[in-house]
């Protein structure tokens, strides 16, 4: 049997024979997934199950596995020359990408004065310092609509706040110019938003409006909840991640740094929301999985499944939107961003809105089928690359339905107060879907999985065709046979 040699890395390490003398008395089939004879199972991240310098696996004869260690050490995953030729292919892109970055770079949003609608108006913090009881009607809070009968609903609710205790809050500004001026809220039986005794508001500024007009309640303070959380579920990734977990919150914060310091910015200063959403979303991808998967072939074969999975979504998405004539304005945010900044294509908006938002999941499609190509390898080195496909394609199988499921049923939840909408008036699914708010978000889902599905067989034919193509030399001063006396150290995983 002809040695397989592989050049180390790093400084080889000297390891024991499992067994006695070298050989492993095991009734188990060589080559079994999760086991390489004459080495103790799950070898380091990124190498071959392979040896170095000696021989790969060892010889199955009437269950009796010998297990020949020769100068071990850690095996590069691909040769130096197949790593050449990604890098060959990902330094120029990754180049692209960042000089992109410099030459869109806004430099903040544009300034505009605001309208006072929505969320473009002055806020400031806020608590209600009391809050008493009255009758509704004598702070005239409600009045019954002369065109709503009693019959009706708003009728009946008029009534009843008429009727009805209302609630006068006083309510104090924390924050701003005005900071320690107080004002009154009154605060209706029927409103969503019930005001508490020292409970922490968000109000708003309107200079326009007369004096006593002017501060008004439009939400409750739930920094501390929302904070709170974003803390526990920091300390639950690292606890259980540890450093791949701390690597991944790093990769995160530069992700939202990403979004908000440039991608939205530079759509706002007028860009190509297009462009500006492909060089964004490659920025990200490229420092999120480089940063919490090393910088080795296998994250870069992942890197090149999704640049063809988000080419692919981009092609697709920009087709159907403009055959579907999705304008992208739909809602009173779409309509009051289309009023402020009427130069921003609404379509393309939507279309970086389909790319941006197939990007995660797409990075947990690709990564998972590249590793289960390399672990495939490296339970059993003689797979080829047809053997390795097939294999790791029926792990592909089974992340596609869950994936592809997880997503519609996302937008569906997202989606659910639209829908319940559509069910109370009794409309028809094709009327449901023919609507432009609905078709929005089903040609959302539908470019976005198909994407992610495209993603498992072209992620998994580069990932077998790369591992596969490593054929390393004989590296000088390795001697390709002869026993290592001794028990050598067990290398930390």
């Amino acid at each position: 049997m002809t040695p397989s040699l592989q050049p180390p890395t790093e400084p080889t390490e000297t390891r024991g024979h499992n067994g006695h003398d070298g050989h492993e008395h095991d009734g188990r089939e060589h080559g079994s997934p999760g086991q390489s004879a004459g080495h103790s199972p799950g070898q380091p991240d990124g190498h071959s199950g392979g040896h170095s310098g000696g021989h790969s696996g060892g010889h199955s004869a009437g269950g009796h596995a010998h297990g020949h260690s020769h100068s071990h050490g850690p095996a590069a995953p691909v040769s130096k020359h197949l790593r050449k030729v990604i890098a060959a292919v990902l330094i120029p892109f990754a180049a692209a990408v960042f000089v992109g970055m410099a030459v869109l770079w806004p430099g903040g949003a544009p300034d505009h004065e605001r309208s006072g609608v929505g969320f473009d108006r002055q806020t400031q913090q806020g608590v209600v310092t009391s809050l008493e009881q009255v009758d509704c009607k004598s702070v005239n809070a409600a009045q019954v609509p002369t065109t709503a009968a009693p019959s009706t609903p708003s009728g009946r609710q008029a009534q009843a706040e008429q009727t009805g205790e209302c609630k006068k809050a006083t309510v104090e500004v924390t924050s701003g110019p005005d900071k320690g001026r107080t004002f009154v809220e009154i605060v209706q039986p029927g409103a969503p938003r019930q005001l508490e005794d020292g409970q922490e508001v968000v109000v708003a500024y309107a200079p326009d409006a007369p004096r006593d007009l002017q501060y008004s309640v439009i939400d409750v303070n739930r920094k501390l909840p929302m904070a709170l959380l974003a803390g526990i579920f920091a300390l639950a990734v690292v606890v259980v991640g540890r450093m791949r977990g701390l690597f991944a919150l790093i990769a995160l914060a530069v992700s939202f740094g990403v979004l908000t310091l440039f991608i939205l910015p530079a759509i706002l200063q007028g860009s190509n929301p297009l462009v500006v959403a492909v060089i964004g979303a490659s920025a990200i991808m490229l420092i999120a999985l480089y940063m919490c998967h090393g910088l080795t072939a296998r994250t870069s074969v992942a890197v090149l499944g999704t640049l063809v999975s988000l080419l692919l979504i981009g092609l697709l998405g920009s087709g159907f939107i403009d055959w579907a004539f999705l304008s992208g304005n739909t809602d009173d945010n779409t309509g009051l961003i289309h009023g402020l900044y009427p130069d921003i294509d609404m379509s393309g908006l939507l279309l970086a809105g389909v790319i941006i938002g197939s990007l995660g999941v797409l990075d947990d499609v690709t990564v998972t089928q590249t590793s289960a190509v390399w672990e495939l390898r490296q339970a059993d080195p003689s797979m080829g690359p047809r053997a390795l496909y097939r294999a790791a394609i029926r792990i592909g199988r089974d992340h596609i339905a869950s994936v592809v499921n997880t997503l519609v049923l996302a937008y569906a939840g997202a989606a659910l107060p639209l829908l319940l909408l559509f069910s109370i008036a009794n409309s028809s699914m094709g009327s449901v879907a023919n609507s432009e708010l609905v078709a929005e978000e089903i040609v959302r889902t539908l470019v976005g999985s198909i994407g992610l599905v495209a993603s498992v067989p072209v992620t998994t034919a580069l990932a077998a065709l790369v591992v596969s193509a490593d054929r390393p030399g004989s590296p000088a001063g390795v001697p390709a046979a002869g026993p290592v006396r001794g028990r050598g150290r067990r290398r930390k995983r």
